[in-house]
């Protein structure tokens, strides 16, 4: 058994970050300069990477490659939990009223990643990005869903440290401390959030968060969204969407203990 120290075992995550979102693969080189490491070091990381069958390297180019193997796991975990059976049908149900993209994040410590979606547009033009990735907090609905629901200190802190950059950020996103306060602020009081052209260009979203109905508290463990093209989603209609939305997240909150790990019989 490969015998792991804590910064080993974060550098080997760290490689594997970087390459998901590198569908053309990254040489050796530039992967030690992204992620600051020597050459020796990167080495040897990825040697336990290619053993352990994460990650290959091209024959060709040299050049190195995530494998199936992580899709592999994410999928194995979907299916130990009833996440996909109990929540699909009601972004299904969704999608179908608003005919646009539904989207179900779920909250892991500091982060919302994107685990499902339904898709409602019917012409040629859609907004269909892919799951499990993390939502940029301070630009997207989810995300600012999500923060409104802390403290605002916390949330102000959770930023700042992130920084005010990230994998999607738009060119009309939140860019300083007293933004976001005041953002966080007109989404408590309107009680979901808004986004338009914030995460990306062209692209407009609606959210709610969605929360355990049955622990003390009500915690927040989810957040669900309605996104698609700005030109077709103007704050009204985005607005006008907000009552499907909020019965939808409801409804989620109301069966999340069904996404509970399932239980095992064991022999």
């Amino acid at each position: 058994m490969t015998n792991f120290s804590a910064p080993s075992a974060e550098r080997c995550l760290s490689i594997l970050e970087l390459l998901v979102d590198q569908p053309e693969g990254l040489p050796m080189s530039l992967i030690a300069q992204r992620l600051e490491l020597p050459v020796s070091a990167t080495h040897r990381l990825l040697t336990v990477l290619v053993q352990k069958k994460y990650v290959r390297q091209d024959p060709i180019t040299e050049r190195y490659l995530p494998t199936m193997v992580l899709a592999a796991l994410g999928l194995r975990l979907v299916e130990n939990t009833s996440l996909t059976e109990t929540c699909q049908p009601i972004l299904e149900d969704l999608a179908l009223k608003v005919q646009e993209l539904v989207r179900l994040a779920i909250l892991e410590g500091e982060e919302l990643i994107w685990v499902a979606k339904a898709q409602g547009a019917r012409n040629s033009i859609r907004y269909d990005p892919i799951s499990g990735r993390r939502a940029t907090l301070h630009a997207t609905a989810m995300g600012k869903a999500w923060l409104a629901t802390l403290d605002e200190n916390v949330a102000v802190d959770l930023i700042q440290k992130q920084g005010f950059q990230g994998d999607l950020v738009g060119p009309r996103a939140i860019k300083s401390t007293p933004e976001l306060r005041e953002q966080l602020r007109l989404t408590r009081e309107r009680g979901f959030a808004l986004v338009e052209e914030e995460a990306e260009a062209g692209i407009s979203a609606i959210a709610f968060v969605v929360r355990n109905s049955t622990q003390p508290g009500r915690p927040v463990v989810g957040a669900i969204s309605i996104g698609g093209p700005s030109f077709r989603l103007s704050r009204d209609r985005l607005i006008s969407f907000r009552d499907l939305l909020q019965t939808a997240a409801e409804n989620l909150s109301d069966i999340w203990p069904a996404r509970q790990y399932k239980s095992r019989q064991v022999a």
